[in-house]
């Protein structure tokens, strides 16, 4: 057996029966990808998909992207509790782990002033992203951190966004999407006419609950509203408490996704400018600090390689 097909219920256990910040379509991109692999119509996984496997030392940041004074980080992909990354086939994926060394990298950089999250995103794990979510708010007291949405910030994305010190987005970027989604996948059907019986013995009478081999139960179901509640609750309170918003106001938006005009009159975000002119008044408010008179040029050289990553 392969080390992908090993790695098979790994990665469904990422995807199905449990909470996830992301838009329906980017749980339908994933599952794409996972289930002819699971129902065995395909034997591998695409190509370019890593694993996340290696060393702790390997999972650091490597190389922090300082212009001038700010410290540019991407957001780009699906986020995940877990380094690891899927590209080609899917999209890749960036852990809040890996986010948080980067942040505090920053944050402990002499020359760095300010911190640019750079979003391109339509979520992922519920699990992880509050911690990193408080964590960003708190790092906001010792260094601003902006959020700049170049070209979509939804769901977990949107999570940690609203909890930067300001929110900037592109005149055609999204965000939103505050709500959560749990999906689980059942095949007894299949297997019937197959001819395949699986025998499952367990002790816990909720150990075997979402079994992708018998129809969802009544228990179940309870147990998967119980968490998408409290998964909901700590999205919508959270972002309440970031945005200076009521958590009436935040249930209200019903998981839309919002365009920077409705998002702005809505208060989710702070301001809509394209990435390069935002990227240039940042800069700008630093460049008297800086004894390199070029650094406004390559903040400028920085914020077209954004826009150009974002259009590939």
């Amino acid at each position: 057996m392969s080390h992908a097909l090993i790695n098979y219920p790994h990665l469904a256990s990422m995807v199905f029966d449990t909470p996830l910040y992301a838009t329906p379509t980017l749980v339908q991109s994933v599952r794409s990808v996972l289930e002819p692999r699971l129902l065995g119509k395909a034997t591998d996984l695409p190509d370019g998909i890593n694993l996340g496997s290696g060393t702790p030392e390997e999972r650091e940041m490597q190389h922090l992207q300082v212009v001038g004074r700010l410290a540019i980080i991407p957001v780009h992909g699906v986020l995940v509790a877990r380094r690891g990354t899927i590209n080609a086939a899917c999209e890749e994926l960036v852990s809040y782990e890996r986010l948080r060394t980067q942040i505090t990298a920053a944050l402990n950089h002499e020359f760095v002033e300010e911190i640019v999250l750079d979003f391109h995103t339509g979520g992922g794990h519920a699990m992880g992203c509050k911690e990193l979510a408080d964590f960003i708010r708190a790092s906001t007291a010792t260094k601003p951190i902006t959020a700049l949405v170049n070209f979509a910030a939804y769901s977990a994305g949107y999570f940690l966004a609203a909890a930067c010190s300001k929110i900037i987005t592109s005149p055609t970027a999204g965000v939103g999407s505050v709500g959560v989604i749990i999906e689980t996948y059942e095949v007894s059907r299949m297997e019937e006419a197959m001819g395949i019986t699986f025998n499952t013995y367990f002790r816990g009478d909720h150990k075997n609950d979402g079994s992708p081999h018998e129809p969802i139960t009544d228990q179940a179901e309870a147990e998967i509203n119980a968490r998408l509640d409290e998964a909901y609750a700590t999205f919508t309170e959270s972002v309440a408490e970031y945005r200076g918003l009521t958590v009436a106001d935040v249930v209200a938006t019903q998981a839309k996704l919002y365009t920077s005009g409705a998002a702005l009159s809505s208060r989710l975000i702070d301001e809509i400018a394209p990435a390069q002119d935002a990227l240039d008044a940042i800069a700008q408010r630093y460049s008297s600090q800086s004894s390199n008179t070029g650094s406004v040029r390559s903040i400028r050289a920085q914020a077209r390689a954004l826009d150009a990553q974002c259009q590939l």
